[in-house]
């Protein structure tokens, strides 16, 4: 018997009343276009393009360099102008490719392809890959690679996670709406390499447009159905989500499919039908343009490569000065000191705050907040603690390793403590050092 939700979390507003009415509209790019050559998991993508070269708008630009990889994809047409490092979401400058608009949008010839059906898995998958594919609600895991488990068999789930629990966000929720036939073919796909397997669409109980719309779609999919949870932070973490479905539990040193379980993004699963079907790579993704500091918040489908610059003058411009910048959500996404940084695959949103909510942290109290919210059942006041005296052995066996960084710990901190963020700085020190 599936779980409906899972113990912790936190009620954050949701903010989505911005967005949440405004249809996904294509925005056409104005100024250069920036692809850096690692924007998955994995291995950096190689230039096969040199500068002065033209290209055309799906052509490969970059191929993947090993198995955990992917290759890149111009988004629009025109002159390669240099292959240089360039400032990214990350903060970190990455090499990049960057390519001159001629606003002709020219396209490259499409592969010829038949009906998927009458391809075999390892030619699906080749697909999936060339066409550039990764986990495109944040991860940027390579999506050939997460399907090519072992033993198919053992898949029990294929969850398609359309929670998008984050705050603000917006676009899953009209890719649903607005294309579930779409969403339901690419889960008919991944369900094709998986023969034991249910397909489970994942959803929070304030999408009712969404359930009612995907419902409607999968009426005829015997192994298909619509799976609806509470509405809670963060309900669409991947291990949060699989013991919502299977009950069971994984930690950090476990993948999905230990559980029985395959979990894929809603934007993912559209980019394997448009792959397998349509036989277009990867150049193009849902992004929610949102926050109180503009005028017009809108859902776009942005081309890959365009500077977030350029997206609230999309957006309406400004109705007041912004204070703060942020690439996501306000629980997990990145502050953005610079807008002049490109969308990629994994850039959910562009949220313009008219206010920077600044706080001063004062002394532990010791009220177990932050304990009771944690959905790994962690102790973030001691962990954050440990974190600050670099003690690093004692972070590790008070399991600090399996702290997702959800923030729900620093959302409901009394004193204001960033507790998450020096979580998460001690893991990531201790992944670079190779301490698992």
């Amino acid at each position: 018997m599936a779980h409906v939700t899972f113990k912790g979390g936190v009620y954050p507003h949701k903010r989505k009343r911005f967005t949440r009415e405004k249809t996904l509209e294509e925005y056409l790019p104005k100024g250069d276009l920036v692809y850096p050559l690692l924007q998955h998991i994995g291995g950096m993508a190689v230039p096969v393009v040199e500068p002065g070269e033209r290209v055309l708008e799906g052509q490969l630009i970059a191929r993947a360099s090993g198995d955990i990889s992917a290759p890149v994809h111009a988004s629009v047409s025109g002159i390669v102008r240099s292959i240089e490092s360039r400032l990214t979401v990350s903060g970190k400058k990455i090499p990049s490719i960057v390519v001159e608009n001629d606003g002709a949008y020219e396209k490259y010839p499409a592969e010829e392809i038949g009906p998927w059906k009458e391809l075999e898995p390892g030619e699906r998958l080749r697909r999936i890959r060339d066409a550039g594919v990764v986990g495109m609600g944040g991860a940027g895991f390579p999506t050939h690679v997460k399907l090519a488990v072992r033993n198919p068999k053992r898949i029990r789930y294929v969850i398609v996670n359309g929670t998008e629990c984050e705050p603000y966000m917006t676009g899953d929720y009209r890719r649903m709406v607005e294309e579930p036939e779409h969403l339901v073919e690419g889960l008919e796909i991944v369900l094709g390499f998986f023969e034991r397997a249910v397909g489970i669409l994942a959803l929070e109980d304030n999408k009712r447009d969404a359930i009612t719309a995907l419902q409607l779609a999968v009426r005829e999919e015997p192994r298909m159905e619509v799976r609806v949870f509470e509405t809670k932070y963060p309900q669409g973490a991947e291990r949060m989500l699989i013991y919502s479905v299977s009950g069971m539990e994984i930690d950090s040193t476990q993948l999905p499919a230990d559980a029985g379980c395959i979990v894929l993004n809603v934007e993912t699963v559209c980019a394997i039908r448009q792959a397998l079907v349509e036989g277009r790579p990867l150049i193009q993704r849902a992004v929610t343009v949102t926050g109180k500091a503009l005028k017009n918040p809108r859902n776009l489908l942005v081309r890959l490569g365009t500077s977030f610059a350029e997206l609230p003058e999309a957006a309406g411009g400004f109705a007041r000065e912004p204070r703060k910048f942020v690439c996501g959500g306000p629980m997990r996404g990145t502050a953005l000191p610079d807008l002049d940084v490109p969308v990629v695959k994994t850039s959910t949103g562009l949220l313009c705050m008219s206010k920077d909510y600044l706080f001063k942290p004062s002394a532990c109290i010791r009220c177990g907040s932050c304990a009771e919210v944690c959905p790994i059942h962690l102790l973030p006041a001691r962990l954050a603690e440990l974190a600050s005296q670099d003690k690093e052995e004692e972070f590790r066996h008070m399991h600090g390793m399996e702290c997702l960084g959800c923030g729900s710990c620093s959302y409901v901190c009394p004193a204001r403590r960033a507790l998450a963020p020096a979580i998460q700085g001690m893991r990531k020190s201790l992944l670079a050092q190779g301490k698992r």
